[in-house]
Parts: C-alpha cells; structure tokens; sequence
C-alpha cells in the first residue's frame, strides 16, 4: 500500500467536519414530507409488519433493512422521524467509513478530503440518506467494510504487533459484509472482492512454486501473519452466518413461521423468483448507460405537502458525474500501468457494482441502483483531482475551479433534493436542464 509523504496528515479532523456538515444536511427538513413518499409505502408496511410479529413481507428483499427501519419505528415511534432518522444515520456512517477508506488505501490526504466533498455534494448519497428505503442500509456497511480491510491491510504491514489488530478488521468486516448482503443482494458481488483480492495478492506472492502451501502460509501479502485458510473464515464464512441470522423474524413469526435450515433454502427459491419477474413497465424505469450519462433522474416527490408545494430529485450532480469518467478511465489505467493498487482498487469496485446492473436479469431497473456506483465514481474522481493538486501552479487552479464550480451548482440544486418550499407548480422548470430529468 502507498505510504503517506512526510507532510501528508491524516485528516481526520476533515473527515469529522465533514461528516459533521452531511449530518447536518441530512437533518434538515428530514420529516418532510410528513407522509410516505415514493417507494417507503413499500418499505415502511413491511417494518410494521416485523414490529407485530407477523410473517415478513416484501420478501422480494432480505431483511435487515426492514428490520433497522422497524428499529427507528420502536424506538422514536411510527412517524417520520422513526421511519428516516435510522437511514440519515447510516448515510452518515457511510461517508464516515467512505473517508477513512480512501486515506487507509491511498495515504494522500487531499484526495481524502476532496473525496468527502465530492460525495455529499453528488447528491445520490444525500438523497437516499433521507428517505426509509433499503439501499442505504447496503451502502452503509460495505463502506464500513472497506475501511475495515484498508485498515487490516495498514495494520498488516506490520508482521508482529500487527497481525492482532489485522484479524480483529478483517473478523468485523466479514459481519458488515453480511449485513451489506442481508439488506440488499445487490451487495453480494462487492462482497466478494475482499477475499478475491486476498487470495490473488497472496498467490501472487507465493507464486506457482509454493501454490500448495497457499492456504495455510501465514507469510506474504497483503497481510503477514493471516493464512488464506483464516482470511475465507472471516470474509467468507463469517458474513455467510450473519446473512443467514437476520433471518430469525421469518422463524419467530406468530404465523407461517420457517421450521429447519431447509425452509431458508425454499425461501431464496421464492426470493429469486421475485427478483426475476417480469414488472410492469415504470414512468421512471431506466437503464445502466443513462445513469452513466446522467440522463435519467426520478422524481421522488413533487406534490403540495405540508402546506407547500415541494419536490425531492434524484440525479446526479451535472458536473462531477460527467467530469469523474475520464477520471476513472485514468484510474484503470494508473492501476495497470503504474501500479496505483488504489487508483485500481477503485477502478474495480466501480465496475463491478456497475457491472451488475448490465447483466442483471431485472427487466425494470432505476437511477438509484447507480447510488453505490457513484460513491466509487466519486472516489476515482478524488484520485485524479490529487494528482493534479500534486502538480502545482495552474493545476492547483483547476481544482479550486472544479471545487468551486461543483459546491455553486451544489447550492443550485439544493431546495429540489431537500424538500425545501417552492414558488409553485412550474418550479421544476429551474432543475430541469434535461427533458429526460422530467
């Protein structure tokens, strides 16, 4: 892993702030609309169920995230502040971890910083921060995940006092992997990459030569002291188990309950076929290359609501969407070229969370499947803002115009992702700039 230069801090008090001003973004207006919007008329009938003791619904879905939003509904009551305050949290947590992730892997603390604003003013993030659905309660604790093994990998540097502090990551990152896939599948192919990545990096270590010794040698990369053999107990086995415990409603139910191991198996069967039914088609129904272009956004809300007329937008912010794929681009080619395990490390994650969606057997597929995506987009986009930051002179310029440029139009379109009082019906005409954002 890269070290950090001699005047490369870490910034952690940076992240705090950051994470500080996203928490405070998230809040505000967070109970409006005061009724349920878009898909948490889904979401939030399914926690009511969890929270009676009934036989879980929407099981099209895992779990957890049902089951955390039914958490916010015990604790702050079944309104909208117990149905959103749980999700504007996780989002939290998520840029948190997002952060320390990037400085663990990268050591360059510009690019750490610039990684956090990049994400809170993306607004993918901030919008689904906000509203009770599932897919921030997958982001959540893949982010968490990262930072985990980034910090694993850190700590494995160092073959003797090191390898305890390795495994207790690695042990935890395997139970977020597993809350990450008991919230939504869409976490399973990103949740296999950590134990991937180890076993490539100690194979290639090892070589062909010692190939028969690989998964029980505790000497190698990417973390001396820790075998192959213990790397699949804590990334493979041990997310396994907690995937399969957030099922414990389905067998505690005062109807229908599960009864044995083999009824979770019959379940996934009813699941997947779920999954793979052919819907109906969707007003905002789009496809993987439009939420690459920005070209396809979702009204969540836009209707009169607590005595205004208020709109919330889901869409990419129109200039570092656009501006973070040659940004990626130059990533993967960092990574194979140069040996920038960061830039590449990036690169992947990026496409396999996008990769997912192409092939996917979903016939009706939305924008907010790209919200994962653009976290990681983001992140490529941060490295290449860096690297021009480390050049000097007029660089240093361009970056400060792109920062500039990315908070002003940030502002812009911040009443539309906030709920925020509008002039009236025709206001959406200000956000707009596309007819697809329609």
């Amino acid at each position: 892993m890269p070290q950090p230069s001699a005047n490369s801090h870490d910034p952690i008090g940076w992240t705090a702030l950051l994470t500080l001003i996203f928490a405070g973004l998230c809040l505000v207006r967070l109970t409006i609309p005061s009724h349920p919007f878009f898909d948490e008329v889904h979401y939030l009938p399914a926690a009511r169920v969890l929270l009676e003791g009934g036989y879980p619904i929407n099981r099209e879905h895992p779990p957890l995230g049902k089951e955390w939003l039914a958490l916010g509904m015990w604790l702050l009551g079944d309104r909208p502040i117990g149905w959103r305050l749980l999700p504007a949290l996780a989002g939290v947590a998520a840029l948190w971890a997002a952060m320390r992730a990037m400085w663990l892997a990268s050591g360059r603390r510009m690019a750490t910083i610039l990684f956090g604003v990049l994400l809170i003013t993306a607004i993918p993030l901030l919008v689904q921060s906000r509203i009770a659905m599932l897919d921030i309660f997958m982001i959540a604790p893949l982010m968490i995940a990262l930072w985990l093994c980034a910090g694993a990998m850190r700590a494995g540097q160092d073959p003797e006092a090191g390898t305890l502090a390795a495994r207790w990551r690695l042990a935890l990152a395997g139970v977020a992997l597993g809350c990450a896939m008991a919230a939504k599948w869409n976490a399973a192919p990103l949740a296999m990459l950590p134990g991937i990545a180890f076993l490539i990096a100690r194979f290639d270590t090892l070589g062909l030569k010692r190939v028969a010794a690989l998964p029980f040698t505790r000497q190698g990369a990417p973390i001396s002291g820790i075998s192959v053999a213990e790397a699949a107990l804590w990334l493979g086995l041990v997310p396994l188990l907690v995937y399969a415990a957030s099922y414990w409603p389905f067998y505690t139910a005062s109807t229908q309950a599960l009864e044995g191991p083999w009824a979770l198996v019959t379940l996934h069967q009813e699941m997947l076929g779920l999954q793979q039914q052919k819907l109906a088609p969707h007003t905002y129904q789009s496809v993987w290359y439009e939420w690459v272009g920005n070209l396809r956004a979702i009204w969540y809300l836009y209707e009169p609501a607590d005595g205004a007329q208020r709109g919330v937008l889901l869409v990419g912010h129109p200039l570092t969407m656009l501006i973070a794929l040659p940004a990626m681009a130059w990533c993967c080619w960092m990574g194979l070229e140069r040996g920038r395990r960061d830039a590449l490390a990036v690169f992947v994650l990026y496409a396999v969370s996008l990769g997912l969606w192409i092939v996917a057997n979903k016939n009706v597929q939305f924008y907010y499947h790209y919200v994962l995506p653009s976290c990681f987009l983001m992140g490529g986009l941060a490295l290449a803002l860096d690297a021009l930051w480390e050049k000097r002179g007029w660089m240093r310029w361009l970056v400060i115009g792109v920062l500039v440029a990315t908070l002003g139009i940030f502002a812009w379109f911040w009443p539309i992702v906030s709920a925020a009082e509008l002039t009236g019906e025709q206001s959406f005409l200000w956000w707009t700039w596309l007819d697809s954002w329609r």
